[in-house]
């Protein structure tokens, strides 16, 4: 399908970038966001540019279709197949855009129109580019949705983007992005909001389609493991420049410069338990010394939880959504059993909709239990009214995914932090004044930060304000709902480092949401592992990671991405091998029923 011109008979690299510069007018001021950035691009390969929020990565880029707003200034050169174009007149460059150079964005919803439907998107694409009829467009979106593995292509293409999942999203825009054949694609951090399973898919996908079409991928990330997954070659940024740039392989196994040692050290990856490595692609294979491993790591935590006080107790519990409006009443959690005893973190782990946040969220009374018993801090909130859960939320702190939206942006952030006390009546006026001050110490932030607002802090520093809010009553259990998934790669390990400090040394209860069980294995004691609403599996950190029982539970671990290449390349083959025996064993019993 390509029948664009400049490609034909160009035998150098296909993207090339020289002394690339990106200014924004600031109050009368240039502000730098990239400096003479220089780096090149050959059909068939992935560069992968990474760097923390703030490098430059994201603007650059952007400046190569002129996506940035009005207030930007972009020097340089940018080349596609020889041809400069950077400078090119708005028609010629929408031309470029789509059919030479595609863009698969962060957030898929944003980006898609929510008022159309997802085939309409794509055949506007195709119209426009190549002159098809609305049939033959229609046809070629159909092939399209096929392509990216979409499970149902018709519903997918009658589908209005709030319909579809993050995940059917994110291969849908991949579908659009690709509707040309472009010659090369930015995937601006393609996967950072999805489960580990279905990056792991976007990113199969991904490198299926770089080799079947022979297009180069410009990478964007943060994320080292998917770094490793899937660029030939690596730049790292900071601050506007380029620090390091080299080969994956080449770099990870010997970064040269500070900030890459950094930002690979601070990198969670899955088999650390107790400064011990697990080899968790040994372990998915069924390894007979990962097994007795693993049931020594039982014991040990049975040993360990022996006399321990419970504080979250779930015995056959059921959780429905009541109904709202149209939407009918639906049951998000059936048969949920578990204990969380005193000073010990246990990680629920599972993808979006596995039920997780549900179970958090009944924990503090915010969804009435319908079946079974819950039990916090020693009080039954089954039928709870409420007094008894104000009592309860005296013992139980919350810490949000999103620090900027649960935030009052209007508060101060010593008044955020001094609120429960205030609202409980534990501490007014000097007295409160000093346990903010104390908490601000306790989370590792100056005490002058307390006159400032919230949209003058990083994220880093707001998900440390709202950990100071979620101690300020000393609880005896703390509820994390995925409190990093929105940092950096460096910005969460601080704060995942200065969570276990605190519940080390207050010895609170706590369970930690997250989809990702690397994170969760750096923290946590016990792992509960959840699957459409149902527990699947649960037990110690070290005997779930060294032998998982459950094949869900395989393939989560097998999903996640390692920052070593080599290692990644085996696991990957791990996961195929994982997936193909389950395709072939879920053959086999639909052949029996027949």
């Amino acid at each position: 399908m390509n029948q664009l011109r400049g490609r034909d008979g160009y035998n150098g690299p296909l993207l090339e970038v020289n002394d690339l510069s990106v200014d924004f007018a600031v109050d009368n001021f240039w502000v730098p966001a990239a400096k003479k950035l220089q780096y090149s691009v050959e059909g068939g390969k992935a560069l992968a540019i990474v760097g923390e929020s703030g490098s430059g990565k994201s603007a650059s880029s952007m400046a190569l279709l002129g996506l940035l707003p009005k207030n930007a200034r972009v020097r340089g050169s940018v080349k596609l197949a020889g041809r400069e174009i950077l400078g090119l007149k708005p028609d010629e460059l929408r031309r470029v855009r789509g059919s030479e150079i595609a863009v698969i964005f962060q957030e898929p919803m944003t980006a898609l129109n929510p008022v159309y439907t997802v085939g309409f998107q794509i055949i506007e694409t195709l119209r426009i580019h190549f002159g098809m009829t609305p049939s033959q467009a229609k046809a070629r979106a159909l092939e399209l949705l096929d392509l990216v593995e979409l499970p149902d292509p018709l519903k997918a293409f009658n589908s209005y983007p709030h319909q579809l999942s993050g995940g059917q999203r994110q291969r849908a825009m991949i579908a659009q992005s690709i509707s040309c054949d472009p010659w090369l694609l930015i995937a601006d951090e393609p996967t950072t909001a999805l489960d580990v399973t279905v990056q792991a898919e976007i990113l199969d996908l991904m490198r299926d389609l770089r080799h079947r079409l022979d297009s180069a991928i410009l990478l964007i990330t943060h994320d080292m493991g998917v770094v490793a997954d899937l660029a030939d070659d690596i730049v790292v940024m900071r601050q506007g420049e380029i620090v390091e740039r080299g080969t994956v392989e080449g770099v990870f196994a010997a970064p040269q410069h500070a900030y890459t040692k950094q930002l690979l050290a601070a990198v969670p990856r899955i088999g650390e338990v107790g400064g011990e490595r697990i080899d968790t692609t040994a372990a998915l294979s069924g390894d007979t010394s990962s097994i007795r491993l693993a049931e020594v790591a039982a014991v040990e935590d049975a040993e360990r939880r022996s006399g321990l006080v419970p504080v979250l107790q779930f015995e056959d519990v059921a959780i429905d959504y009541p109904k709202k409006g149209r939407v009918p009443a639906f049951r998000a959690v059936e048969h949920a059993n578990f204990t969380i005893y005193q000073g010990e973190v246990t990680g629920l782990v599972g993808e979006s909709g596995s039920g997780k946040t549900t179970v958090g969220r009944a924990a503090i009374g915010l969804l009435p239990i319908a079946e079974g018993k819950a039990s916090v801090v020693g009080h039954d909130i089954s039928q709870a009214d409420r007094r008894l859960l104000h009592k309860v939320h005296k013992d139980v702190g919350i810490v949000f995914q999103d620090p900027s939206s649960s935030l009052n942006p209007r508060l101060p952030i010593g008044q955020s932090i001094g609120e429960p006390l205030l609202l409980a009546g534990e501490a007014k006026g000097r007295a409160l004044d000093k346990r903010v001050q104390e908490l601000l110490d306790a989370v590792e932030l100056p005490r002058a930060y307390r006159s400032r607002y919230p949209h003058e802090l990083s994220g880093g520093q707001k998900q440390r304000v709202g950990i100071a809010r979620a101690l300020a009553l000393e609880p005896k259990l703390l509820i994390a709902d995925e409190p990093t998934s929105a940092l950096d790669v460096s910005v969460q390990a601080t704060v995942l480092e200065l969570l276990k400090r605190l519940q080390r040394d207050l010895g609170f209860a706590c369970l930690f949401i997250s989809h990702d069980l690397a994170v969760v294995d750096t923290l946590a004691d016990r792992i509960i592992v959840m699957h459409h609403g149902h527990i699947v599996e649960q037990g110690a950190t070290g005997q779930i990671l060294r032998a998982p029982k459950e094949a869900y539970t395989q393939r989560l671990i097998a999903a996640v991405p390692i920052p070593d290449p080599a290692e990644q390349r085996v696991r990957r083959e791990a996961r195929a091998a994982l997936l193909e025996a389950e395709a072939a064993e879920a053959q086999a019993r639909g052949g029996d029923a027949a």
